[in-house]
């Protein structure tokens, strides 16, 4: 069978979408594309109408949220209390100290404004979750920010999706945080590139999957400086407010949903090499981790899909 794929931008990174199917593939890819859309103006933390944004200001208030939106929820606080809090959704206002206040593209790099880390972020110990109602109660002053872990759902929702209307095989790729299964185009294995986070264009290895997720974080990708000299990033080190200073720079992880593996490499960079490999083993995933010095590490299984390269 042949693969079949549409690119477009969204959650402000570029996605591509690939369908085996013997088929008209077309409405298949128009709808996993719709399909991201709605749940990015569900869950975005910029968008002002989002169900995320709804939740702002209503500390100790119940808000009742649509079926996935919940469900996204109920995730991102069980990915906090599996990481031990070293994921955690309730990092919004240091991300936005830090200077990440607005999407990414709309930055100014070189003008920034780098706020002080105030602290530990609250942590998830005071969200309520009313199954019954769908509802969320947050504490007073608690936002949340979905990014990731929203990201790595939406990836397996549209997966899940394509599969039930019939195609073979599906890839959906959204800004790295991707997730395959079915049949392949090519070969019994879905190859996932692993980027060299020190060589852009170039690679550390692929990742044979046959069904499953891949996502990565890395403190090089979305990185500015104040116009007082001051670095950040996009990673927050929930322990201390501040952007991760951690010795890994990129965390790849393998798992069975791209949400996990969203949630489980945030956790390991910001947990270090020592506590991170302790994570991946703990949770039965695998990783690949890429030190500042430009060590490349393995964790669990990892040598299991790993085909390591070096390309230009």
């Amino acid at each position: 069978m042949t693969g079949t794929e549409s690119t477009f931008t969204a959650v402000g990174s570029q996605c591509r979408i690939v369908v085996v199917h013997c088929d008209d593939p077309g409405p298949l890819l128009e709808e996993g594309r719709v399909l991201v859309e709605q749940l990015e103006a569900a869950w975005s933390r910029f968008r002002p109408t989002s169900e995320l944004r709804a939740l702002d200001d209503r500390g100790g208030l119940a808000t009742p949220l649509t079926a996935p939106t919940y469900a996204v929820m109920e995730l991102a606080l069980a990915a906090w209390v599996a990481t031990g809090g070293r994921f955690d959704p309730t990092v919004r206002d240091a991300v936005e100290r830090a200077g990440y206040d607005r999407s990414f593209e709309e930055l100014d790099l070189g003008a920034v404004r780098v706020g002080a880390a105030s602290g530990p972020a609250p942590g998830c110990a005071g969200v309520i979750l009313d199954p019954h109602s769908r509802a969320v109660t947050l504490p007073t002053g608690v936002r949340l920010d979905l990014g990731g872990i929203g990201k790595g759902r939406m990836a397996d929702l549209v997966h899940a999706r394509l599969l039930a209307l019939g195609a073979a095989g599906v890839c959906v790729d959204l800004g790295g945080d991707v997730r395959v299964g079915g049949e392949a185009p090519q070969g019994s294995t879905w190859p996932i590139a692993i980027d060299a986070p020190f060589d852009p264009g170039s690679t550390i290895g692929v990742l044979d999957l046959v069904d499953g997720a891949v996502a990565t974080s890395s403190r090089l990708r979305r990185r500015w400086i104040g116009p007082d000299g001051v670095h950040a990033h996009h990673i927050i080190d929930p322990s201390t407010g501040a952007p991760s200073a951690s010795e890994i720079v990129a965390a790849t992880v393998v798992a069975g949903e791209a949400a996990w593996a969203e949630a489980y490499a945030k956790a390991v960079l910001v947990a270090g090499v020592a506590e991170g490999v302790a994570l991946v083993a703990e949770a039965d995933l695998a990783a690949v981790i890429v030190t500042e010095g430009g060590d490349v590490l393995t964790a669990g299984p990892a040598d299991r899909f790993l085909r390591p390269t070096v390309s230009a």
